[in-house]
């Protein structure tokens, strides 16, 4: 049931302040115990949907209903405390909001925290809640738990069910979660991946592929504090190769990948964008600036590509393998650079 939110102590600005919603878990479950935030992008019965922009809060309702993955983890137990900051509409991936201001990383205090799941992430960092939701369409749950030093998770697309969210991009928006320890990591995983056998445990892996062409394009720092890592995965699993995901390079993969997320992100919003005329960041305005002008043969060049990387990616992957790539190129980038707003 929805109640008032009890007083958060916040000193990370992780949390909405203009947002009460709280959910009592249920009494006996096997989250039971465990308090969560979510996202403003989930919905929750009664308030509106910020996500991240105030001129979206100011012209849309309160929602009927809340969002699936919110109920399920209320039902097994865990107790929503809040909502938790984001980039304007997803759209960002350091974390900085020029509205609402930026999170603190916790464990890189005077860096960013990660976006777009950047409250979620910090609170967690913070031990301000146990666990907490995010959403990640380009990396907005994987960014943030790499610059906060959490676990986090972008499962398969459509493995959990995306009613009741704020929609970016439906073809590569994911619902994932960030916990601080692997024993509540896990905890949660059992309850969103649960299949139809109540079962989410995949075979043993057999093979560790190590991506030679993205560590190549990591800084030395991070190919250093990764390597020990590799090394006792590789041990764990017992056979490893290092191979290239790309035989052609990887500098063309996220070009692709952005022009097709600019355009459902576009095609998402844009009436509301043209009824509006919303307040976005300079670099959120530059998005969907560029986002408008992508044409259909851009989109079908990308497209191509994309189903070549797919089929590449499944070759890689066959027979139970394990790819390992760095989450991010390089340590989180200091706070301070991306704040500015202006009407979009």
């Amino acid at each position: 049931m929805t109640q008032p939110r009890p007083k958060i102590d916040d000193p990370l600005n992780a949390f909405c302040k203009d947002t009460d919603a709280y959910l009592e878990g249920a009494a006996d479950g096997p989250l039971s115990g465990l308090t969560f935030a979510a996202k403003d992008i989930f919905d929750v019965a009664g308030h509106v949907t910020g996500g991240g922009n105030p001129d979206w809060k100011a012209t849309h309702q309160p929602a009927g209903k809340t969002a699936w993955v919110v109920q399920v983890l209320v039902d097994a137990g865990a107790t929503m405390v809040g909502k938790t900051l984001t980039d304007e509409l997803t759209r960002g991936i350091f974390g900085e909001n020029a509205h609402y201001g930026t999170p603190v990383n916790p464990n890189a205090p005077g860096r960013v925290p990660g976006g777009s799941s950047s409250g979620s992430a910090s609170a967690v960092a913070g031990g301000l809640v146990d666990f907490a939701l995010g959403s990640d369409t380009g990396g907005s749950v994987r960014v943030p738990a790499s610059f906060c030093g959490l676990y986090g998770l972008r499962p398969t697309h459509g493995r959990i069910p995306l009613d009741g969210i704020l929609i970016q991009a439906p073809s590569y928006d994911t619902i994932g979660w960030f916990a601080r320890d692997p024993e509540t990591f896990a905890r949660v995983g059992q309850i969103l991946l649960q299949n139809s056998t109540g079962s989410i445990v995949p075979p043993r892996p057999r093979r560790l592929v190590i991506a030679q062409d993205a560590f190549e394009v990591a800084d030395k720092e991070v190919v250093d504090a990764l390597q020990p890592v590799v090394d006792v995965v590789a041990s764990l699993i017992g056979a490893s190769t290092t191979e290239r995901l790309s035989p052609a390079g990887l500098s063309g993969w996220p070009g692709q990948q952005q022009v097709l997320q600019g355009r459902e992100a576009w095609e998402t919003v844009r009436d509301w964008l043209d009824r509006t005329n919303p307040r976005f960041s300079f670099e959120v305005t530059e998005r969907y600036v560029t986002s408008r002008a992508i044409s259909d043969e851009e989109v079908q060049a990308a497209k191509t590509a994309k189903m070549e990387v797919v089929e590449r990616m499944k070759r890689v992957l066959s027979g139970d393998t394990v790819v390992c790539l760095p989450t991010t190129a390089s340590p989180a980038p200091p706070t301070g650079q991306r704040t500015s707003a202006r009407n979009g």
